[in-house]
Parts: structure tokens; sequence; C-alpha cells
């Protein structure tokens, strides 16, 4: 009879710690809604997480279709990452001139120094409009985002 009453008296504890951990959980999430606005954090699973957003073509369509949205989001810092020679710039480059095309204006950040205008150019962007920034480490980069 006891090891069933400290069994339960143990998951009463346990569930309310976990309500704790909740409602500390809720908490945080309310608070970066607040300071970050609607759909700055939530549940992949919740409906609401199907949120419509605005994207800018890569220029190549079954990149755009895996991505899901039809490119990369507009607004928001996007890194592509991998390795040396795998088309990284170029990709840029074209969602550059997409951005452009589309009457955007774009900044690109090349850490490697290896931005050719006349490349960039028959690629599409408008060199003369571009904004761009060569800074000499990867924290002055960030800075500059």
């Amino acid at each position: 009879m006891a090891a069933e009453k400290r069994s339960t008296e143990e998951k009463k504890a346990a569930h309310a710690v976990g309500t704790g951990k909740a409602a500390d959980l809720a908490k945080a999430l309310e608070q970066i809604t607040k300071d970050h606005g609607k759909g700055a954090i939530m549940r992949l699973g919740d409906p609401e997480a199907a949120i419509n957003v605005a994207a800018i073509p890569t220029g190549a369509l079954s990149l755009d279709i895996a991505l899901g949205i039809g490119g990369i989001p507009r607004g928001r810092i996007t890194e592509i990452f991998g390795p040396e020679s795998a088309g990284k710039s170029t990709l840029a480059q074209h969602i550059i001139a997409e951005a452009q095309k589309a009457g955007g204006t774009a900044a690109y950040i090349d850490v490697e120094h290896a931005l050719d205008p006349e490349y960039a150019a028959k690629i599409g962007i408008n060199v003369n409009e571009l904004l761009i920034s060569q800074p000499d480490t990867g924290e002055q980069a960030l800075e500059i985002c």
C-alpha cells in the first residue's frame, strides 16, 4: 500500500514539475512573440506554422520546388553553405538577379573578396545598383548583416 502511495505521490510530483516547465515554456514563447512578432517562434506541427512567406526565386526551378516556398524567404538572412566550387556564389548571384528583376534591392557580403562584376552582369545583376561589402573577418561580416 505504501509503495502504491509513494508511486502516486511521485507521479503527482513529476507531473507538477512538468507543469512548471510547461508554464515556463509558455511564458518564454509568449515573450519571444511579444518581442519579435507573431510567427517568430512556433511549433512546426501547428496549423499556424504554414504561414505564407514571400520568396525570391533562385533561378533554378527544381531548387525552388525543393525549398517548398518557391525560392528563398524574402527579407531574411540566408546562408548558403557547401564545399569549395559547389556553386554557392553563382547561386547567390542568380538570387540577387531575380530579386533585382522583381524590383528589390540586394546586398552582397563578399567574404571571399571574389565577386567578378563582369560575370555578375552576365548573370543578370544590375551591378550599378548592387550593394557590396567585402569584410576582412567573419565577425565583421555578421556585424554588417
